[in-house]
């Protein structure tokens, strides 16, 4: 994993250079006013450090803040459409490491910057070099980036704060999206389960987002499954789920389209996706309580 950084120029007092997350150094004389962002963690990034005013065009998943809806769409992040892009005479381009459409935006002339978290310390990191690339030698004395972070370090603390002490240890099996795909341990979203004292059934060794077989989830007997509505129908209809202590016990935590749009996103929004995560928790665990029922969550495997 790349990291990013900044350094000041000599030779005018808003030039600034970037460090992406491919290594690459990325020069600018002033500041880009004009901003093309192709992925939406790094619009709601922008948005969130007072820019939101600079995007001249978005990729079709950017949809908060909602004043972003108003922009025009220029495709997908991993499928552009490369005139429209360039139609929007940007300043630069952000976009992720794995979209191929970066040579192609470069070779244009135009300047590009991959970022892409995938970790808590990533999404800190990154809200840093977006900070520097928006403000240049002024982000240090602002300090938007870190005000930022704070945000979602304290809401990640409230969050957890709120979940019956009980409730720790409790076993999570996250669906990113349909595959199955879950969300393991080194993930940004295994890492608010774990600020969230909760456990998570796919071991690290997997990776950040492991397609998995859904044989494979039934035997890892999750406490709870968290799932979005964008990754899976309602009915659940996995081979042999319906046997699952879970969704026998009706331990399922279903999160619609504008749910899973927080939860999915490594971003400024981090904080509002553990809110949703906790409530969603301390809901099925005060009903267990209402019914006499005892928590007891599942031995470590």
């Amino acid at each position: 994993m790349a990291t990013g950084g900044v350094w000041s120029s000599a030779a005018a007092a808003d030039a600034v250079v970037v460090e992406d997350d491919r290594g690459q150094r990325v020069a600018f004389a002033t500041t880009p006013q004009r901003i093309v962002s192709l992925l939406p963690s790094l619009t709601e990034s922008v948005c969130a450090l007072k820019a939101c005013d600079r995007l001249v065009g978005v990729d079709r998943y950017s949809r908060y803040p909602e004043s972003v809806q108003a922009l025009p769409v220029l495709g997908g992040g991993l499928d552009p459409n490369i005139e429209a892009v360039v139609a929007r005479k940007p300043d630069v381009v952000l976009i992720s490491v794995s979209s191929r459409a970066s040579q192609r935006l470069e070779a244009l002339g135009l300047k590009v910057v991959a970022l892409e978290p995938k970790t808590h310390a990533d999404v800190k990191r990154v809200l840093e070099v977006l900070d520097s690339l928006l403000y240049g030698a002024d982000a240090a004395a602002a300090q938007r980036a870190f005000a930022v972070w704070q945000t979602i370090e304290q809401g990640l603390q409230n969050a957890a704060a709120r979940l019956p002490r009980q409730a720790g240890g409790l076993r999570v099996y996250f669906e990113v999206s349909r595959g199955p795909y879950g969300a393991g341990p080194q993930s940004f979203i295994g890492e608010t389960l774990t600020v969230l004292g909760l456990g998570n059934v796919l071991p690290a060794d997997l990776g950040p987002f492991p397609r998995v077989t859904p044989e494979f989830i039934l035997r890892t007997d999750p406490d709870i499954l968290m799932v979005s509505s964008r990754s899976m129908v309602p009915e659940f209809q996995y081979p042999g789920w319906k046997n699952m202590r879970a969704m026998q016990q009706g331990h399922v935590c279903q999160f619609d389209a504008d749910e899973a749009n927080v939860l999915v996103r490594p971003g400024p929004r981090m904080n509002e996706a553990a809110e949703l995560m906790a409530q969603c928790v301390a809901r099925w665990y005060g009903a267990a309580q209402a019914n006499g029922a005892a928590v007891v969550a599942a031995p470590a495997q």
